[in-house]
């Protein structure tokens, strides 16, 4: 399986997932470490891919996804954005309506 497939099917088949610098019990970069935060702030489980253990996910997904820097936060399939991004969304309250409509998403499909 190519990297951009792999990639594909990481954004299909998880409805919130970060692509970050570490993990969330990590962080290896403040960026990655805030989105985090605020992303944890919604009590919402989140899949997570470490860009530093995957330098071939590192190197692609910029180009898949048109956004140059990490982290990147995907939701339903969607590029949600970056730290500035996620941050200015979390202050507004509008993630919390995010990531608890991918969250009530996800429940529906398994069930």
């Amino acid at each position: 399986m190519s990297v951009e497939q792999t990639i594909r099917d990481q954004i299909e088949s998880n409805n919130i997932l970060l692509y970050m610098k570490g993990s969330p019990d990590q962080p290896q970069c403040g960026f990655s470490a805030q989105t985090v935060q605020c992303l944890m702030s919604c009590g919402k489980r989140f899949a997570y891919v470490d860009v530093l253990a995957n330098p071939e996910i590192r190197s692609t997904l910029p180009g898949i996804a048109n956004w140059p820097t990490f982290p990147q936060l995907w939701i339903k399939g969607e590029l949600v954005g970056g730290c500035d991004i996620i941050t200015d969304l979390y202050q507004k309250g509008e993630l919390q309506n995010l990531v608890d409509e991918a969250d009530q998403g996800a429940t529906e499909q398994d069930s």
